[in-house]
């Protein structure tokens, strides 16, 4: 009689059983946000408290996340504080842009998301990835969460800018966790709410590698322009010349355009990197969901060649990947706050509250998950991820301001994870240690070095 393993349980902080003093608040914040919840926090529907810059609510209950993000989205702006982070970075890109800027920023984009376009990019996401894993055909040891980096930037290079992004990929992966290192941090003034002009230390620290990315950007659209110039009809119809076909008086200004484009060059790739990183590091230490998932897509593979269709024929891959977004959302926290005073429920919620929607924190709740710190990828397994409230799952958001390329990037997931476990299995080692720590994305510090090994070649 085969026995089931005890679930993996990944490794994460453990909750605060003490709440920290002011100045052990910032410290915790500036190097990771995911040390600083208590085990009240996971129990309770929400947290009503005073932090060091104001009122503070840390919202749970799924229909109190609703109220925030869908019901009376049109009452909370972006929170002050997570716009002092990323706005340097972004600027008027769609994560960061308000009103009637991000209006039509998202209205722009819109046409590159349709599932139309989004099969479209399918078989571009195939080959970027079969060339991508013959570096590991030798196998050896190698750090996956980097590799991953390099993957889904080649994959978004070739669907979104037609492999005509200015800049190596290498050095590319360097500066994206350099930036993160730096300017992806809660710097302390800002947590105090200290004016703008006095000057951060961690922006400081940043500037050359945001002059880098913004150099990106710039070469990247001259390099278009000139072959707008030269032979109109040879330009590739992608998010890049949809974005500069918006520029005009109705439309996007020049500074939009290339914020919105250093907004997916960054942030794009980043978020599916990791979500696949962790992924892979989860199968590894979980042998018995990993030969699920394997068996289901050499099966696929050995009859389905259009990729479009993996993302509903492997149910257990995407699920694995699902539960991997859940105990790693690479995007852990959601701020919002209220323009004006209300209350739900019992709950007031004071005018310009730092109102956290937590994705790290909802998706480990004890009362909405049920072992909430265990690898279970069942839980998405079909029959029981209709059961999961819309509002307890949160890896893309929700409301009107929901990931824009949610389908993009679960495509892109499926399709990289069919070939990587097709044809190489991964393996942790000793020196696999990995601890999550939020820098805007939940990053693996130490990395994934893993084993790869190459398989028998189920699919060419």
């Amino acid at each position: 009689m085969d026995i089931q393993p005890a679930p993996f349980v990944p490794p994460a902080p453990k909750p605060r059983t003490t709440p920290p003093s002011t100045l052990e608040m910032i410290r915790i914040v500036y190097r990771n946000p995911l040390e600083l919840w208590g085990e009240q926090t996971y129990n309770e529907p929400w947290i009503s408290a005073t932090g060091v810059g104001g009122a503070l609510i840390v919202a749970n209950d799924p229909g109190l996340i609703r109220h925030v993000l869908v019901d009376n989205a049109k009452n909370y702006k972006m929170a002050t504080v997570r716009q002092k982070i990323l706005r340097p970075i972004l600027r008027d890109g769609l994560l960061t842009a308000e009103g009637d800027v991000w209006k039509r920023s998202r209205k722009a984009m819109a046409p590159v998301f349709t599932p139309r376009h989004i099969f479209g990019f399918a078989q571009p996401m195939l080959k970027r990835t079969l060339e991508f894993v013959t570096r590991y055909e030798d196998g050896g040891t190698s750090d996956i969460a980097h590799d991953m980096t390099l993957l889904t930037y080649d994959i978004l290079a070739e669907t979104l800018f037609s492999g005509e992004i200015a800049g190596e990929p290498g050095s590319f992966a360097h500066e994206i966790d350099r930036l993160f290192e730096t300017m992806g941090r809660v710097d302390p003034l800002d947590l105090l709410r200290a004016p703008d002009w006095l000057p951060r230390l961690t922006r400081i620290r940043g500037r050359k590698t945001m002059a880098y990315f913004r150099k990106i950007v710039t070469d990247t659209v001259k390099m278009r322009e000139e072959k707008f110039k030269r032979d109109p009809d040879a330009v590739p119809q992608d998010f890049l010349t949809l974005l500069l076909k918006a520029e005009g008086p109705d439309g996007l200004t020049r500074a939009e355009v290339e914020d919105n484009i250093i907004t997916f060059i960054g942030a794009g790739h980043e978020t599916t990197a990791r979500a696949l990183g962790w992924t892979l590091y989860c199968l590894a230490e979980a042998p018995w969901e990993r030969d699920r998932v394997e068996q289901e897509i050499d099966q696929v593979l050995a009859r389905e060649p259009d990729p479009t269709k993996w993302l509903d024929a492997m149910p257990f891959t995407r699920a694995a990947f699902d539960e991997a977004l859940r105990l790693y959302p690479p995007a852990p926290s959601i701020n919002r706050e209220p323009i004006e005073p209300e209350t739900w429920g019992d709950l007031r919620i004071p005018r310009h509250a730092a109102v956290l929607v937590m994705p790290w924190v909802v998706h480990r709740h004890r009362k909405l998950w049920d072992r909430p710190d265990a690898y279970m990828p069942e839980r998405f397994h079909p029959g029981n991820r209709e059961k999961i409230d819309r509002f307890q799952y949160l890896p893309f958001g929700a409301g009107p301001r929901v990931c824009i390329g949610a389908s993009f990037a679960m495509q892109e997931a499926i399709i990289a994870l069919a070939i990587l476990l097709s044809r190489f299995r991964f393996d942790t080692t000793a020196e696999t240690k990995p601890w999550p720590v939020q820098k805007l994305t939940t990053q693996p510090q130490g990395g994934l070095p893993m084993k790869v090994t190459p398989r028998v070649l189920m699919f060419r």
